[in-house]
């Protein structure tokens, strides 16, 4: 994978491995980056629970899909995200929620960078660990 697109691909998952963290320690915050209150009850259980899986998997994962040869795993995160993105079109569609452009445009973005990466790193793996300026991958 080009050292930039893997940077970015890097500082991507730690992020979103952050936002997972912060659903653990610092649940407020985590909420309110999202725009949503902290639930009572049960439901808080699952937003938080949940939340923190969705991110913490997710960053993980990008992490992981980052290492050299390991591209094929981006296909996860990517389709994580692209998942997401469709879910928010249904609950605005279907369900009444409001459009949330910024985060749709974040999720689709980013499932495409994740793509992007992915194919610069098998087409790295393919070439003998070559990339595709002629050099050896990194």
């Amino acid at each position: 994978m080009r050292s930039t697109l893997r940077i970015v691909t890097i500082l991507m998952g730690a992020g979103f491995a952050l936002q997972g963290v912060g659903w653990l320690v610092a649940p407020d915050r985590a909420a309110a980056t999202l725009g949503m209150p902290v639930l009572d009850g049960l439901a808080r259980s699952t937003q938080f629970g949940d939340f923190a899986a969705f991110f913490l998997t997710l960053g993980l994962s990008i992490l992981a899909g980052s290492a050299s040869g390991r591209g094929r795993l981006l296909y996860f995160p990517a389709a994580l995200l692209a998942s997401a993105a469709f879910g928010r079109v249904v609950a605005w569609a279907v369900h009444g929620a409001a459009f949330a452009t910024t985060f749709i445009l974040v999720e689709i973005g980013a499932s495409l960078l994740l793509l992007a990466a992915m194919c610069v790193s098998t087409a790295a793996a393919a070439s003998g660990g070559k990339n595709l300026g002629g050099t050896q991958a990194t």
